[in-house]
Protein backbone atom coordinates (compact mmCIF):
# COMPACT_ATOMS: atom_id res chain seq x y z
CA UNK A 1 0.00 0.00 0.00
CA UNK A 2 1.07 3.17 -0.89
CA UNK A 3 1.93 5.51 2.34
CA UNK A 4 0.02 9.06 2.94
CA UNK A 5 3.73 10.28 4.67
CA UNK A 6 2.28 13.52 5.98
CA UNK A 7 -0.28 11.50 7.99
CA UNK A 8 2.17 8.77 9.21
CA UNK A 9 4.05 11.42 11.56
CA UNK A 10 3.59 10.72 15.36
CA UNK A 11 4.96 13.25 17.38
CA UNK A 12 6.28 12.34 20.94
CA UNK A 13 2.73 13.24 22.31
CA UNK A 14 0.66 12.60 19.37
CA UNK A 15 -2.70 10.35 19.49
CA UNK A 16 -3.79 9.41 15.42
CA UNK A 17 -7.99 8.75 15.70
CA UNK A 18 -8.89 7.32 12.43
CA UNK A 19 -12.65 6.92 11.59
CA UNK A 20 -13.69 4.28 9.14
CA UNK A 21 -16.91 3.06 7.82
CA UNK A 22 -17.51 -0.52 7.85
CA UNK A 23 -19.79 -0.63 5.00
CA UNK A 24 -17.21 -1.11 1.51
CA UNK A 25 -17.99 -1.36 -1.76
CA UNK A 26 -17.03 -5.46 -2.90
CA UNK A 27 -13.77 -3.65 -4.74
CA UNK A 28 -12.32 -2.30 -1.77
CA UNK A 29 -13.47 -5.41 0.77
CA UNK A 30 -11.54 -7.97 -2.05
CA UNK A 31 -8.69 -5.33 -1.97
CA UNK A 32 -8.58 -5.07 2.10
CA UNK A 33 -9.48 -9.29 2.15
CA UNK A 34 -5.05 -9.67 0.29
CA UNK A 35 -3.71 -8.25 3.67
CA UNK A 36 -5.55 -10.77 6.12
CA UNK A 37 -3.29 -13.47 8.04
CA UNK A 38 -4.68 -17.13 7.65
CA UNK A 39 -5.95 -16.91 11.01
CA UNK A 40 -7.69 -13.50 10.44
CA UNK A 41 -9.19 -15.29 7.15
CA UNK A 42 -10.23 -18.19 9.04
CA UNK A 43 -12.11 -15.93 11.72
CA UNK A 44 -13.50 -14.09 9.14
CA UNK A 45 -15.46 -17.07 7.59
CA UNK A 46 -16.74 -17.86 10.88
CA UNK A 47 -19.34 -15.56 11.19
CA UNK A 48 -22.89 -16.77 10.33
CA UNK A 49 -24.22 -13.39 8.32
CA UNK A 50 -22.02 -12.03 5.60
CA UNK A 51 -22.67 -8.43 6.64
CA UNK A 52 -20.29 -9.40 9.92
CA UNK A 53 -17.98 -11.53 7.64
CA UNK A 54 -17.12 -7.98 5.48
CA UNK A 55 -17.34 -6.03 8.49
CA UNK A 56 -14.23 -8.07 10.23
CA UNK A 57 -12.22 -8.02 6.93
CA UNK A 58 -12.61 -4.72 6.49
CA UNK A 59 -12.36 -3.21 10.20
CA UNK A 60 -8.47 -5.80 10.33
CA UNK A 61 -7.32 -4.17 7.01
CA UNK A 62 -8.27 -1.25 7.58
CA UNK A 63 -5.97 -1.88 10.69
CA UNK A 64 -3.36 -3.32 8.89
CA UNK A 65 -3.13 -0.39 6.01
CA UNK A 66 -3.18 2.31 8.69
CA UNK A 67 -0.31 0.30 11.02
CA UNK A 68 1.94 -0.13 7.47
CA UNK A 69 2.00 4.03 7.39
CA UNK A 70 3.43 4.41 10.53
CA UNK A 71 5.72 0.96 10.45
CA UNK A 72 6.73 1.83 7.17
CA UNK A 73 5.70 -2.03 6.12
CA UNK A 74 3.11 -3.56 3.98
CA UNK A 75 -0.11 -4.33 5.64
CA UNK A 76 0.30 -8.00 4.98
CA UNK A 77 3.79 -8.33 6.95
CA UNK A 78 2.29 -7.08 9.75
CA UNK A 79 2.14 -10.13 13.01
CA UNK A 80 0.04 -9.79 16.09
CA UNK A 81 0.34 -10.91 19.26
CA UNK A 82 -3.17 -10.94 21.46
CA UNK A 83 -2.75 -10.79 25.95
CA UNK A 84 -4.82 -12.98 27.70
CA UNK A 85 -7.99 -10.89 27.33
CA UNK A 86 -7.72 -10.84 23.51
CA UNK A 87 -6.50 -7.29 22.95
CA UNK A 88 -4.04 -6.81 20.10
CA UNK A 89 -0.34 -5.81 20.22
CA UNK A 90 2.39 -5.69 17.43
CA UNK A 91 3.90 -9.07 17.03
CA UNK A 92 8.12 -10.36 16.73
CA UNK A 93 8.17 -8.87 12.65
CA UNK A 94 7.93 -5.28 14.22
CA UNK A 95 8.05 -5.53 18.21
CA UNK A 96 10.90 -3.22 18.23
CA UNK A 97 8.56 -0.62 16.92
CA UNK A 98 7.58 1.68 19.79
CA UNK A 99 3.78 1.75 18.76
CA UNK A 100 0.40 1.52 20.39
CA UNK A 101 -2.79 1.25 19.06
CA UNK A 102 -6.74 0.19 19.61
CA UNK A 103 -9.77 -0.36 18.05
CA UNK A 104 -13.42 -0.22 18.55
CA UNK A 105 -16.53 -0.64 15.81
CA UNK A 106 -20.23 -0.12 16.45
CA UNK A 107 -23.07 0.06 13.86
CA UNK A 108 -20.88 -0.18 10.97
CA UNK A 109 -18.18 2.71 11.90
CA UNK A 110 -14.97 1.70 13.07
CA UNK A 111 -12.46 3.68 14.51
CA UNK A 112 -8.58 3.21 15.54
CA UNK A 113 -6.35 5.22 17.78
CA UNK A 114 -2.47 5.04 17.25
CA UNK A 115 0.07 6.42 19.36
CA UNK A 116 4.24 6.42 21.09
CA UNK A 117 3.04 7.28 24.45
CA UNK A 118 1.97 4.10 25.68
CA UNK A 119 -0.78 1.83 26.10
CA UNK A 120 -3.76 3.06 24.61
CA UNK A 121 -7.63 2.08 24.68
CA UNK A 122 -10.31 3.17 22.44
CA UNK A 123 -14.02 2.68 22.71
CA UNK A 124 -17.24 3.38 20.67
CA UNK A 125 -20.66 2.84 21.12
CA UNK A 126 -24.07 3.72 19.24
CA UNK A 127 -26.50 5.88 21.22
CA UNK A 128 -29.90 3.62 21.31
CA UNK A 129 -32.42 5.99 23.05
CA UNK A 130 -34.85 2.93 23.35
CA UNK A 131 -32.06 1.55 25.35
CA UNK A 132 -33.05 0.58 28.73
CA UNK A 133 -30.14 1.41 31.06
CA UNK A 134 -31.21 1.63 34.38
CA UNK A 135 -30.74 -2.29 35.04
CA UNK A 136 -27.03 -2.27 33.54
CA UNK A 137 -26.20 0.91 35.39
CA UNK A 138 -27.03 -0.58 38.67
CA UNK A 139 -25.33 -4.19 38.30
CA UNK A 140 -22.02 -2.43 36.68
CA UNK A 141 -21.37 0.85 37.44
CA UNK A 142 -19.83 2.97 40.53
CA UNK A 143 -22.53 4.06 42.77
CA UNK A 144 -21.23 7.74 42.35
CA UNK A 145 -21.96 6.85 38.28
CA UNK A 146 -25.55 5.32 38.90
CA UNK A 147 -26.15 8.57 41.15
CA UNK A 148 -25.21 11.41 38.66
CA UNK A 149 -27.07 8.97 36.01
CA UNK A 150 -29.99 9.59 37.98
CA UNK A 151 -29.60 12.83 37.81
CA UNK A 152 -29.62 13.38 34.36
CA UNK A 153 -32.53 14.34 32.78
CA UNK A 154 -34.59 11.66 31.06
CA UNK A 155 -34.36 13.39 27.43
CA UNK A 156 -30.53 12.90 28.27
CA UNK A 157 -29.50 9.62 29.99
CA UNK A 158 -29.24 7.41 26.86
CA UNK A 159 -26.31 9.98 26.14
CA UNK A 160 -24.94 9.80 29.75
CA UNK A 161 -25.23 6.04 29.92
CA UNK A 162 -23.34 5.52 26.66
CA UNK A 163 -20.62 8.46 27.69
CA UNK A 164 -19.93 6.05 31.13
CA UNK A 165 -19.77 3.12 29.13
CA UNK A 166 -17.51 3.87 26.66
CA UNK A 167 -15.36 5.95 28.59
CA UNK A 168 -15.13 2.99 31.19
CA UNK A 169 -14.27 0.56 28.49
CA UNK A 170 -11.59 2.43 26.68
CA UNK A 171 -9.67 2.46 30.50
CA UNK A 172 -10.04 -1.07 31.09
CA UNK A 173 -8.69 -1.72 27.27
CA UNK A 174 -5.77 0.49 27.76
CA UNK A 175 -4.62 -1.57 30.65
CA UNK A 176 -4.94 -4.42 29.26
CA UNK A 177 -7.58 -6.39 31.78
CA UNK A 178 -11.37 -6.48 30.09
CA UNK A 179 -13.50 -7.32 32.03
CA UNK A 180 -11.75 -9.17 34.39
CA UNK A 181 -11.73 -5.97 36.22
CA UNK A 182 -15.11 -4.88 37.60
CA UNK A 183 -16.71 -1.94 36.23
CA UNK A 184 -17.73 -0.66 39.23
CA UNK A 185 -14.33 -0.77 40.84
CA UNK A 186 -13.90 2.57 39.85
CA UNK A 187 -15.65 6.15 38.41
CA UNK A 188 -15.62 8.52 35.25
CA UNK A 189 -17.44 11.40 34.20
CA UNK A 190 -20.66 11.13 32.36
CA UNK A 191 -22.58 13.98 31.96
CA UNK A 192 -23.97 15.19 28.53
CA UNK A 193 -21.20 18.56 28.25
CA UNK A 194 -18.87 17.79 31.01
CA UNK A 195 -15.21 16.72 30.31
CA UNK A 196 -14.53 13.05 29.85
CA UNK A 197 -12.49 12.16 33.06
CA UNK A 198 -10.92 9.27 35.42
CA UNK A 199 -12.65 10.49 38.38
CA UNK A 200 -11.35 7.54 41.15
CA UNK A 201 -10.29 4.16 41.89
CA UNK A 202 -11.20 1.68 44.39
CA UNK A 203 -7.11 0.43 44.43
CA UNK A 204 -5.05 3.00 44.90
CA UNK A 205 -6.36 6.75 45.78
CA UNK A 206 -3.11 8.25 43.21
CA UNK A 207 -4.17 6.21 40.37
CA UNK A 208 -7.04 8.69 38.16
CA UNK A 209 -3.94 11.29 38.35
CA UNK A 210 -1.79 9.47 36.31
CA UNK A 211 -4.70 9.22 33.50
CA UNK A 212 -6.17 11.11 31.13
CA UNK A 213 -9.64 10.37 29.29
CA UNK A 214 -10.68 12.17 26.04
CA UNK A 215 -13.76 11.95 24.41
CA UNK A 216 -14.07 12.30 20.57
CA UNK A 217 -16.59 13.48 17.92
CA UNK A 218 -17.68 10.40 15.70
CA UNK A 219 -20.58 11.88 14.18
CA UNK A 220 -24.47 12.35 15.50
CA UNK A 221 -25.37 9.44 17.50
CA UNK A 222 -22.28 7.64 18.45
CA UNK A 223 -20.12 8.25 21.91
CA UNK A 224 -16.35 7.67 21.71
CA UNK A 225 -13.59 7.52 24.33
CA UNK A 226 -9.73 7.75 24.76
CA UNK A 227 -7.90 6.69 27.41
CA UNK A 228 -4.01 7.04 28.07
CA UNK A 229 -1.72 7.13 31.04
CA UNK A 230 -0.69 10.63 30.44
CA UNK A 231 -1.21 13.88 30.72
CA UNK A 232 -0.08 15.91 28.28
CA UNK A 233 -0.93 14.70 24.81
CA UNK A 234 -3.12 15.61 21.78
CA UNK A 235 -5.48 14.13 19.43
CA UNK A 236 -4.88 14.48 15.69
CA UNK A 237 -8.40 13.30 13.88
CA UNK A 238 -8.98 11.61 10.32
CA UNK A 239 -11.10 10.21 8.62
CA UNK A 240 -10.02 7.04 6.22
CA UNK A 241 -13.68 7.53 4.21
CA UNK A 242 -11.87 10.96 3.06
CA UNK A 243 -8.79 10.05 2.64
CA UNK A 244 -6.95 8.97 -0.60
CA UNK A 245 -5.71 5.91 0.46
CA UNK A 246 -3.51 4.50 -2.39
CA UNK A 247 -3.49 0.15 -2.18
Amino acid sequence: MAGLPSYSTLGAKDVHVWRASLDQTPTIVDQLRQFLSPDELARAGRFHFERDRRHFIVARGYLRALLSLYLKMHPAEIDFVYGSNGKPQLGTSCSHKSLYFNLAHSEGVVIYALTRVGEIGIDLEHIRSEFTADEIANRFFSPSEVSCLNAVADEQRAEAFFNCWTRKEAFIKAIGTGLSLPLNQFAVTLAPGEPAQLLETTWDEREASRWSIKSIDVGQNYVAAVALAAKDWQIKYRDVDNTALAF
